[in-house]
């Protein structure tokens, strides 16, 4: 475990640039926390939340039990036991400040000793609007603690020395694997982007010691399952449809899901505009170009991170046999974002053409994400403001509340890829602390209120021309 010890041994750096990156993380986090409030703006009050983040919102432990056996959420299920309940929009503002944090931190922790502001706030705003990002922000009520617990160990790597920080990696790894599988990989990539003197021993050294951790992580979640579910594993869930590969020839079969995997990557990558991602490919072709020409450790540091990573998750692909949701690959912008800002940071030491396109490219990116983010945003705004006025109808009912047709065919809920008409159930609860009926999942329930013969408030699912939407006594 020679290696192990080499990424544990304390390479302090030099006390004016821990003092300089102490100093200039705040604000750099100012600059993040205040765009990433602009870009949620559209939906800050009243934010949009996945069927299955509703328990963590309402603080209903029992129906997210199961998510500790078939994903190993520990963390999650110990912050659904808090019993206090908190509003959605101040959840999602706390989840988003987190985040905000967090990519602050990566930025000064990759640049900041450089001294280079406008770098360092420039890679920092890069970071914070990565797709993935938010994608998965729509489940910010289960994930503030385990984002918490990065955003905490990316801003020590802002303050600590290396030693001590990669000392306290395998617990961070193993607290952030019980909230998020890939969290994991956003701390490599805070050790690998904070490391000062690069080298060949230095890099296998941490490697290992993060593989180790991680294989920790697994090992501690299957022992949690075993003790607590009677099954040692994580054994996933009926409706993932998963092909789980036995062999070689299992894996090889599930090759088209890999591909899959990627496809839907690109898309989300690009926001669906598929010549953004032939520019992403050219600009980190180029960036790590740029990286082996004037820096090859840096690179062979980035590169060391992003592929371990991408091994990581073509492994599970393969061996699970299930798409591997789009969010999940954070970490792959994170090492995107620093190539990219790293790579122009260079050109900048000689100003020339070269340095200007780099800067301009960045800067195109980044702006064109934060306005493509707060237009994302606004999709959810038309269903929430349908079930808005579904709640204030409903307040009133005397009965129960009785809903026929399918939820997910209403065009607001097709407009916000609604996964599950029991999306709108939780909805009703959140709004007006009523449960309803869902007819079309539930029919003998219905059936047996109608003919209770109590009255009963029915809502349709209805068409009006190209429009589907709800219907009810007004």
């Amino acid at each position: 475990m020679t290696t192990v010890a080499t990424a544990l041994q304390g390479i302090a750096p030099y006390s004016r640039d821990r003092t300089a990156q102490a100093l200039r993380l705040w604000p750099v986090v100012a600059i993040t926390v205040a765009a990433v409030l602009v870009m949620s703006l559209p939906n800050l009050a009243d934010p949009f939340i996945r069927y299955d983040d509703y328990p963590a919102l309402l603080a209903q432990p029992e129906l997210f039990w199961g998510k500790t056996l078939h994903e190993g959420r520990w963390i999650n299920y110990l912050w659904h036991l808090r019993e206090v309940v908190t509003p959605a929009w101040l959840n999602f503002a706390v989840y988003q400040v987190l985040w905000a944090v967090l990519a602050g931190a990566l930025a000064v922790a990759a640049m900041g000793r450089e001294g280079r502001a406008w770098y360092v706030a420039v890679l920092a705003l890069f970071i914070l609007v990565a797709p993935p990002a938010t994608l998965i922000s729509l489940w910010f009520n289960t994930l503030i603690p385990g984002l918490a617990i990065v955003a905490v160990y990316a801003v020590l790597g802002c303050r600590m020395s290396i030693g001590t920080h990669r000392a306290l990696l395998p617990v961070f790894v193993i607290l952030s694997f019980w909230a998020y599988t890939t969290y994991p990989l956003i701390l490599l990539a805070v050790c690998l982007v904070r490391t000062e003197r690069h080298s060949l021993r230095d890099l296998i050294g941490l490697c290992v010691l993060f593989v180790v951790s991680f294989a920790a992580a697994i090992l501690l979640t299957y022992t949690l399952n075993w003790q607590f579910h009677g099954v040692f594993g994580v054994p996933l869930d009926d409706w993932r449809q998963a092909t789980p590969a036995t062999d070689l020839s299992g894996m090889i079969a599930n090759l088209p899901i890999l591909a899959e995997t990627f496809s839907f990557l690109m898309v989300k990558f690009s926001f669906m505009f598929t010549p953004a991602a032939y520019f992403h490919v050219a600009m980190l072709i180029g960036a790590t170009l740029v990286l082996i020409r004037q820096a090859p450790r840096e690179a062979m540091y980035l590169h060391a991170g992003l592929w371990l990573g991408m091994a990581l998750m073509m492994l599970q692909v393969l061996k699970l046999g299930v798409v591997a949701p789009s969010r999940s690959f954070l970490f792959v912008w994170i090492f995107y974002a620093v190539m990219v800002v790293r790579a122009a940071a260079l050109l900048g030491r000689t100003p020339g053409i070269a340095d200007r396109m780099a800067r301009n490219f960045t800067l195109l990116i980044v702006l064109s994400y934060m306005v493509h983010t707060f237009s994302l945003y606004t999709v959810y705004r038309p269903w929430q403001v349908e079930t808005r006025a579904m709640a204030q109808a409903i307040k009133a009912a005397e009965g129960p509340v009785l809903v026929y047709g399918d939820v997910t065919s209403l065009s607001t809920a097709k407009a916000v890829g609604l996964l599950s008409e029991r999306a709108l159930a939780f909805r009703m609860e959140q709004l007006t602390g009523q449960r309803i009926m869902l007819c079309q999942t539930a029919p003998d329930q219905c059936a047996k209120a109608e003919e209770s013969g109590a009255p009963a408030f029915r809502v349709e699912v209805a068409t009006t021309g190209a429009q589907v939407h709800l219907s009810y006594p007004k």
